[in-house]
């Protein structure tokens, strides 16, 4: 991918502080529990706040995990139909994808700004965090795929997309290895 597209140095920056945090909470999460098993089991007692922090951590790192996904086209994706249409079919294709996707984030967004509004004052049980945080994530998500959204709708309808970036699927690894095999043989 050119670095067009992946913006500049501000973005890659906020993308590895992205990728650290993930690394930062699944490490505090792996610390929790596992200690919180050794402390049950080993000196019957453990740590209150383990599995409710545990919880709420998982949840930044899927919602964290998913726009770094989004950023790097590594969601599925099948691109059969895609790949044999001409430019202006999979331009059509790749604009109506990306409008139906920022309508979902808008009601993604939506949704848990109203559930947000709704759970602000309810303290999670043991942490006494606010339930609201969870949905702070989901909308803090939604928000950031959308303006990936805008941005790549913006670059399709001013032609500035190959046509393999209109596919919207990478390919993995091992098919770009297979495809390389094959055309050696």
């Amino acid at each position: 991918m050119t670095e067009h597209q992946h913006g500049g140095a501000v973005v890659r920056g906020f993308f590895r502080l992205f990728e650290v945090t993930v690394v930062g909470c699944l490490g505090l999460m792996v610390v929790l529990v596992f200690g919180n098993v050794v402390l049950r089991y080993g000196f019957n007692s453990g740590i209150d706040v383990s599995e409710e922090l545990s919880r709420i951590v998982f949840v930044w790192v899927i919602f964290l995990g998913a726009i770094i996904g989004f950023r790097e086209r590594a969601h599925l994706g099948v691109d059969t139909f895609i790949r044999r249409l001409p430019r202006a079919g999979k331009l059509a294709c790749y604009v109506l994808s990306d409008v139906l996707m920022l309508a979902i984030c808008v009601l993604v967004f939506h949704g848990s700004l109203v559930q947000a509004r709704i759970n602000l004052h309810n303290p999670a049980p043991v942490t006494g965090i606010s339930v609201a945080v969870g949905y702070g994530m989901s909308m803090f998500m939604t928000a950031a795929i959308a303006i990936m959204i805008v941005h790549s709708l913006y670059r399709a309808l001013a032609g500035r997309m190959t046509d393999d970036e209109l596919s919207q699927v990478r390919e993995s690894e091992e098919s770009a290895s297979l495809k390389e095999i094959e055309e050696r043989a």
